[in-house]
């Protein structure tokens, strides 16, 4: 009898280390092996300087105080840093690039509920001081075009310290960052501020390719590495659908040959026109669709849609990451845990649990029987 309780001790000790051990696999360890899977595409080395090692990702959408349910908020946040703080230790890139769309309230936060946002999202991605982590604008963080204000548009480049529009050069590479929510050309305040500085920007970089910041039209005017812009933005770039998109990240079928809304899915024909014609863009990174896809624009221009890094939005997040030089680049692309593999084996781990304790439940009481049986007799005697 007393061998059987310890038995039962025992095993109740065992099934809650099962336990334990299932969820820090699906919570913690899963994330390392998955992972471990990518790697950084090779190029070779240009001059003096070595290939610079980025990562992209997209659409976080931080849960806010309105639409998130604390639960929800808990899991997809723990998800989200589990996953990025993992990457960071296991591949090292020099620069991240986050796609607009940081949180999914920024257009309609409180003063409170955004200082709370910031500070979730400080703590989640977290880096050290030799990673340059940089935000770009999304119509979540600041609004639609009619919803976009210059105080909430202020907030944003103050914490994170960005502009509308700016070329930021890291190792001779130039990365073209712009606020496609405000490439509506309806010449409102904002957008026709950052259209102006585009305009800018793209005579500066061509006169930079002249070599003659000091001659006629290019004097005083900035100077940038000789090197066409990888442009990064929110908004896709003008595309019917996304009917030529395929892979296992690729939008569902039924939502494949859906019609995009200009200045809405993706910026309008207009603005995509002269963004191209300015810059000549090597590449261009975009979010906002939540799914992956490759377009080549005007035959020249290459374009990726990074798929949604939140398991809210995706069954399987990943990222983009890529190796630049002066004149050439490689992406790959980095796959996270699948949400439905987590919770099967979640399903199946407790399935198994649940046998074992029944097994052994219905063992106890046989041999519970079998023992007051034997004790019955024994007082007949």
């Amino acid at each position: 009898m007393i061998s059987m309780f310890g038995s039962s001790g025992r095993l109740a000790v065992s099934l809650i280390f099962a336990f334990v051990s299932v969820f820090v696999l699906c919570e913690y360890v899963i994330y390392y092996p998955v992972i471990l899977r990518c790697s950084w595409p090779h190029i070779e080395a240009e001059d003096s300087h070595s290939p610079l090692r980025a990562l992209f990702l997209s659409d976080t959408h931080l849960l806010g105080a309105i639409r998130g349910h604390w639960l929800d908020k808990l899991r997809r946040e723990w998800q989200m840093e589990r996953a990025f703080q993992t990457s960071l230790w296991l591949l090292n890139p020099e620069v991240v690039f986050i796609l607009g769309d940081v949180f999914d309230e920024g257009k309609w936060s409180s003063s409170q509920d955004w200082d709370d946002d910031v500070r979730r999202f400080k703590w989640i991605f977290r880096h050290p001081s030799d990673t340059k982590l940089v935000v770009l604008i999304g119509n979540h963080d600041i609004g639609f075009h009619n919803e976009m204000t210059k105080q909430k548009l202020e907030r944003f480049e103050q914490v994170f310290n960005v502009t509308s529009a700016r070329i930021l050069t890291i190792r001779g590479v130039n990365f073209l960052l712009v606020n496609s929510v405000a490439l509506h050309g309806d010449h409102c305040p904002i957008c026709q501020r950052v259209e102006e500085e585009l305009y800018k920007l793209s005579h500066a970089l061509n006169c930079s390719f002249q070599g003659s910041q000091h001659d006629g039209q290019c004097r005083d005017t900035e100077n940038f590495a000789p090197t066409a812009p990888v442009l990064l933005q929110h908004y896709p770039l003008y595309r019917v659908s996304d009917a030529m998109c395929t892979g296992v990240d690729a939008a569902p079928l039924d939502e494949r040959y859906q019609l995009f809304r200009e200045r809405y899915d993706v910026i309008s024909k207009n603005a995509s026109k002269k963004l191209l014609w300015w810059f000549k863009p090597r590449l261009i990174l975009s979010g906002h669709t939540h799914n992956g896809c490759e377009v080549l624009h005007e035959k020249l221009y290459p374009e990726i849609s990074v798929p949604s890094f939140s398991w809210r939005n995706r069954n399987n997040p990943s990222f983009i990451l890529g190796i630049f030089s002066r004149s050439n680049f490689r992406l790959s692309k980095c796959f996270l845990p699948e949400e439905r593999s987590v919770l099967a084996l979640y399903c199946i781990s407790c399935l198994i649990i649940a046998l074992i304790t029944l097994i052994h439940l219905k063992m106890f009481r046989r041999s519970l029987h079998l023992t007051n049986s034997f004790l019955a007799k024994y007082k007949t005697l």
